[in-house]
């Protein structure tokens, strides 16, 4: 998994259960908000059943879908007889696993640049900026937005899987204008360092003036953590990023699921996943947070937030 194309986003993390009082009295600027974010819902039952456990009985805040794939129905069914929790898309545009793969939402034949000899959608982001035509990748993402709109997603923002829709600057500014097109906040880096990432960072600059003029908001930070098995090691790790947030909105990208044989089968990265639905399932971890005053917040929050900071500018 090629999973460093996420390092193109770069954001602040946004939170949803309440903080103390003494918090709420800290000025905007000194307050620190954190988006707790499962992505690949909708990959497997696993995943749903992992990342639906700590939406309920967690701090995960926030989760994005994953339209192509075998378990979104089930995950699309949640939603919409949960619409007061927060959910995205997980635009997706290439299909990573050795033998558990998926092809496109879109008729094959309308969008042949974004297929694999095998027909299924393109293993990774490499090959995605080798073979992708932005032409074929909009008509595929506007198919993944619209079936989910069918089947009663409550949708709150747009994300992006493994960063492929940000790996070229036509294609990234594809991405922006579906954001701005169906109103919903997109997943965006807000200051790339030009020399590492060149014209992705160029065209980044441009676009995140023209989100934040459309009121739609741009994250300040973004953490994520892959490696690490240990399950001690891993949630110290978080701990430790969560104390040392700064202020604004970060948002933390984790992995829900069950360390179960269905996963096990898809996937090398279940272990990891299960322990990252642990972590944000886990009282100690959540007092942490409330101790710390760290607000909680969805990205339909967010959204709120730079709503009002453009009305009132006005």
């Amino acid at each position: 998994m090629k999973r460093q194309w996420c390092l193109y986003l770069s954001f602040l993390i946004y939170l949803t259960y309440s903080t103390s009082v003494q918090a709420e009295n800290k000025k905007p600027d000194e307050k620190r908000y954190v988006i707790i974010h499962a992505d690949d819902a909708g990959m497997s039952h696993s995943v749903n059943r992992g990342t639906i456990e700590g939406m309920e009985k967690g701090i995960v805040s926030s989760a994005s879908i994953m339209v192509p794939c075998p378990w979104f129905k089930e995950f699309a069914q949640y939603a919409k007889s949960h619409p007061d929790l927060d959910y995205g898309i997980h635009l997706t545009l290439n299909s990573e696993w050795k033998n558990y793969r998926w092809g496109p939402v879109a008729s094959r034949d309308q969008v042949p640049s974004l297929l694999d000899k095998e027909n299924y959608l393109w293993d990774n982001v490499g090959q995605v900026v080798a073979h992708v035509n932005v032409k074929d990748a909009e008509k595929e993402l506007r198919a993944q937005i619209e079936r989910a709109k069918k089947f009663g997603v409550p949708l709150t923002h747009l994300d992006t899987h493994m960063g492929a829709v940000v790996s070229r600057p036509d294609l990234l500014e594809m991405y922006v204008n579906l954001g701005i097109e169906y109103d919903l906040p997109v997943l965006f880096v807000a200051n790339l360092d030009p020399k590492k990432y060149g014209l992705i960072a160029k065209k980044g600059l441009e676009l995140k003036a023209v989100l934040e003029k459309n009121g739609l908001p741009v994250l300040d930070e973004l953490v994520q953590f892959y490696g690490e098995r240990d399950y001690e090691k891993r949630k110290n790790a978080y701990l430790e990023t969560l104390r040392n947030l700064k202020p604004g909105v970060t948002q933390i990208i984790i992995h829900c699921g069950f360390d179960n044989q269905e996963l096990q089968n898809i996937t090398s990265s279940s272990s990891r996943r299960d322990g990252d639905r642990r972590v944000f399932t886990d009282p100690n971890v959540m007092k942490e947070v409330k101790e710390l005053e760290i607000e909680v917040i969805t990205w339909k929050q967010f959204h709120e937030m730079a709503r009002k900071q453009v009305a009132s500018a006005q």
